[in-house]
């Protein structure tokens, strides 16, 4: 392993008079033969912190942070991070992430059972440069299985994050967790409920895209049936599990709401992967209000914002979701007329590749289909017929701007919308991208009747 190491990093372990490890992910890694893109690499020793500190501030790294209580520190060098631990044991209170006491050792023994998986507890000694497995870690990634340090029960006992944890390694990682981990973290998912928003979060974006760490196709639903089958998903997003065992149309669908909305976020790219985890979230609100699916994309809509909001999701990505799951089932019988679509393509133009996206998405999870869905052989049809034509798309290819209007007797307050008008009546052909004919169309279209001349 020490060809993939900083010589930097192997340069402090042959200075210290103790030995200094690799551990966690980056061992794991290396064993497993995955290609990791991680930017830190986690370090330890059985030496206090304010020793090692000196040590490596001697050689040039930088300590960006330290934290006394868990005798942690955040390191750098050339330009790459580190995060280094004094070997320690951890006492919990009943969830909670942050440990209550922690008591600082030699013992390897007592610093591996303090972390979460085997798999994450082999350590690798820098400086004699060999593999030091304290736990039988090494069997457990290369039989690619998750299990507990210790009793599942107690490991997930401790810290409620775990639960987000197991989902989300298993996703990226492709490893199994065994039967007792399963059964411990479903025994123990109301834990989940003393972890901050925040970090729920951090795990389930990290979630979402859990195949693009090391390439592991469909990691990133792997993972999202582990929060389902856990019930760890009924307690951070129980507005979605809601749909569990609610059939729909069987000559469309093949599966109940929750596992449609759980595959559509299988099948979707990753920058649209909230909005198709979402967007059905609206059906069990509308089925158990009406009996009926109808509405559903606009409850979803706004349970996406409160959703988002518990969850601490950015403004930004929040409103964007939001916005796709509205407008999710436009077409969906696909008898809009082109006029129509045009108009649409216009009105969500800054979203039209991922509304597609999730379009496919959704039609892909109703039958596993994978063949190009026909909202969206249509939609791209007609965006190429706008695109042939020379149709405008945006208000800045719209040739003409609001001091324009405003000179033609137009007044400031209404000139917004007048353009607005005016790009999707050009878009449909009604009016030629010019901007004396667009002027022209736009006196005798939109100027308020009261300023007209008579």
């Amino acid at each position: 392993m020490r060809e993939i190491l900083p010589l930097k990093l192997t340069e402090l372990a042959e200075t210290c008079p103790y030995p200094l490890y690799a551990v966690g992910g980056s061992v794991r890694d290396y064993l497993a033969g995955l290609k990791s893109d991680r930017a830190d690499i986690d370090i330890c020793a059985p030496a206090s912190a304010a020793d090692f500190a000196a040590r490596a501030k001697e050689l040039g790294f930088s300590v960006h942070a330290a934290y006394k209580n868990t005798g942690a520190l955040k390191l750098t060098a050339e330009g790459k991070d580190y995060e280094f631990t004094c070997f320690r044991s951890d006492e919990y209170v009943r969830g909670e992430h942050v440990p209550v006491n922690t008591y600082f050792t030699e013992d390897i023994n007592l610093d591996a059972r303090r972390r979460d998986f085997k798999c994450n507890a082999v350590y690798y000694d820098i400086a004699a440069d060999k593999i030091v497995d304290p736990l039988n870690g090494v069997e457990d990634i290369k039989n690619k299985r998750l299990t507990a340090v210790a009793d599942s029960g107690k490991v997930f006992g401790e810290d409620g994050l775990r639960l987000m944890r197991l989902a989300r390694i298993a996703g990226q990682t492709g490893f199994e967790p065994s039967a007792d981990c399963l059964n411990a973290a479903r025994e123990n998912s109301a834990l989940i409920d003393d972890i901050s928003p925040e970090r729920i979060w951090g795990e389930l974006k990290l979630l979402l895209s859990a195949d693009l760490k090391y390439g592991v196709k469909y990691g990133h639903y792997a993972g999202l049936k582990i929060l389902s089958d856990t019930s760890v998903l009924d307690r951070i997003i129980p507005e979605l599990s809601a749909g569990r065992g609610m059939l729909q149309r069987a000559d469309f669908h093949r599966y109940d709401v929750l596992e449609h909305s759980l595959r559509c976020a299988m099948y979707a790219p990753p920058e649209i992967r909230l909005a198709a985890l979402l967007h059905d979230v609206g059906k069990p609100e509308r089925f158990n209000a009406s009996g009926r699916f109808a509405g559903h994309e606009k409850s979803g809509a706004e349970l996406v914002l409160k959703i988002a909001e518990r969850l601490r999701v950015p403004k930004k990505l929040a409103v964007e979701t939001s916005v796709l799951v509205a407008v999710h089932m436009y077409d969906f019988r696909g008898d809009a007329r082109k006029n129509k679509v045009k108009k649409f393509i216009i009105s969500n133009y800054s979203l039209f590749d991922k509304i597609l996206m999730l379009k496919q998405a959704d039609f892909s999870a109703c039958r596993d289909d994978e063949s190009e869905a026909p909202s969206v052989s249509k939609f791209k049809a007609v965006y190429a017929e706008m695109l042939d034509e020379g149709a405008p798309f945006t208000l800045s290819q719209l040739k003409i701007k609001g001091d324009a209007l405003i000179k033609a007797g137009f007044p400031p307050e209404i000139t917004g919308d007048v353009l607005l008008k005016i790009l999707s009546d050009c878009a449909i052909g009604a009016v030629k991208n010019d901007e004396s004919a667009l002027l022209d169309y736009a006196l005798k279209v939109y100027l308020p009747k009261n300023l007209r001349c008579k």
